[in-house]
């Protein structure tokens, strides 16, 4: 393993995630403060001299964004930015590296299969909001809920009523080594966990 990197990500989602994710496959949590969040994708420039000290002593800087709407505008936007400000970093855009989207992406997509049925009555509970025709609401259809919003009442539906149980839906406390919820070993993550084995392990 590379002693010395960076994993930046944006927000407490994905910050929580990546250092139990980084657990997972390597057998050991991250050493403090090599996972940091910058508190969104406009903010990578407060982190410049953060990231060409670890180049300088021959470390590696991971960026690891949501590809958002557009994954091609996102990596050209990115890699733009890292030629003028004169850094080095690999980058992996959330969902998959591929395909436009974000961290819940991935979320949905290394649930315990289970509980897909959750997410199946959410979708239907989505395609039933938009045929929906209130009056003095202009224009329709109703605004269907974000994604943070489907993860959290998957993780609502699944524990318990108490403030404990309720606290666990909440980003910054959520279990991912919970198998009865996600799966971290889901192929679906395959190409993150090439991403982080290929940057991460020593030649």
């Amino acid at each position: 393993m590379k002693e010395r990197f960076h994993i930046i990500v944006e927000g407490i989602a994905d910050l929580v995630f990546f250092e139990q994710y980084y657990q997972h496959l390597f057998g050991k949590p991250a050493p403090e403060g090599f996972i940091f969040k910058t508190d969104g994708k406009d903010n990578l420039h407060k982190f410049v001299n953060k990231m060409r000290s670890m180049t300088a002593n021959d470390g590696v800087n991971l960026v690891i964004f949501d590809a958002d709407k557009d994954i091609d505008a996102r990596r050209n936007e990115l890699l733009e930015w890292k030629e003028k400000a004169g850094v080095n970093f690999e980058l992996f855009l959330l969902p998959n590296n591929k395909n436009k989207g974000a961290l819940e992406d991935l979320l949905e997509s290394i649930i315990n299969p289970n509980n897909r049925p959750i997410f199946n009555c959410w979708e239907d509970y989505e395609k039933e909001l938009v045929k929906l025709e209130i009056p003095g609401r202009t224009p329709p259809p109703l605004t269907t809920p974000a994604k943070k919003t489907k993860i959290y009442g998957y993780l609502e539906a699944l524990l318990g009523p108490t403030n404990d149980e309720k606290e666990l839906i909440k980003e910054r406390n959520r279990e991912y080594f919970n198998t009865k919820h996600w799966n971290l070993d889901a192929e679906y993550l395959e190409p993150l966990r090439r991403f982080l084995i290929e940057h991460l392990k020593e030649n």
